[in-house]
């Protein structure tokens, strides 16, 4: 147990930022715009976008063939190298779950198919993974895919919201556990991205690090109590066109 005084309290040291969008948005780019030095965790292969930009850290790339072991050596380097990086980068997990459900697939008397204690070994595998990692001494940010998930209100309404791409049985625990989640879009006039802070029926988001409700994706990270640079973001459904950074 920590004991902490009110007015000690600091909601910007150690954020945990969720970027989820469409493949190719620039969620990966987006690491360009961390302070300080950084270790990415690749779990594909959308590291080499970063190619020849300077940013100061390293990426480990997981084989995707043997996730398991390889998350578990990861989560150890992470841990060694705390307080010699500032922000640490799960990139993408999406692509992490992806895999290890095939990993799975390959123990089982078919070697392709899932089997049910499957479904129910990734929900304590992933939760008891993000909690390790949440532990660790970082700024850290996560990427995913974006998904559209049925909902149902009470009422008996159903619609689609864009959410990041995980199995049902652990999103909404991993977003609590989350300080920002925002779905990323591009502006097609322009070829502006922003990043959308704030939800609705149509898509999750939210941002308890400031007020802000949106922002370019290269002010993301710029927390504080002074607001930098909140052009309008909007918050619709529609196709990108429609929910871009003006």
């Amino acid at each position: 147990m920590k004991e902490i005084d009110f007015k000690d309290l600091d909601r910007t040291k150690n954020w945990r930022v969720t970027l989820y969008g469409k493949p190719g948005v620039g969620k990966t780019t987006a690491i360009k715009y961390l302070k300080g030095k950084t270790l990415e965790l690749a779990f594909d292969d959308s590291a080499k976008v970063l190619a020849g930009m300077n940013i100061d850290g390293k990426v480990l790339v997981m084989d995707g063939e043997q996730p398991t072991n390889e998350i578990v050596e990861m989560l150890k380097v992470a841990k060694a190298e705390q307080g010699n990086y500032d922000n640490l980068v799960l990139d993408n997990i999406s692509a992490l779950e992806k895999n290890w459900f095939i990993e799975q697939g390959r123990k089982s008397k078919n070697g392709i198919s899932n089997e049910i204690q499957n479904y129910n070994t990734w929900t304590n595998y992933f939760i008891r993974m993000i909690n390790a990692f949440y532990k660790l001494d970082y700024n850290i940010l996560i990427t995913a895919w974006e998904f559209q998930v049925p909902i149902t209100t009470e009422s008996g309404q159903t619609f689609e919201q864009y959410s990041p791409q995980i199995r049902d049985s652990v999103r909404n625990t991993f977003m609590g556990l989350t300080d920002v989640v925002g779905r990323m879009i591009i502006k097609p006039s322009t070829g502006e991205r922003g990043v959308i802070l704030e939800g609705n029926d149509g898509l999750f988001a939210k941002n308890r690090l400031d007020n802000r409700k949106g922002c370019k994706i290269e002010d993301l990270f710029k927390w504080g109590d002074v607001d930098v640079s909140t052009p309008q973001v909007s918050t619709g459904t529609g196709e990108q066109g429609k929910t871009a950074t003006k």
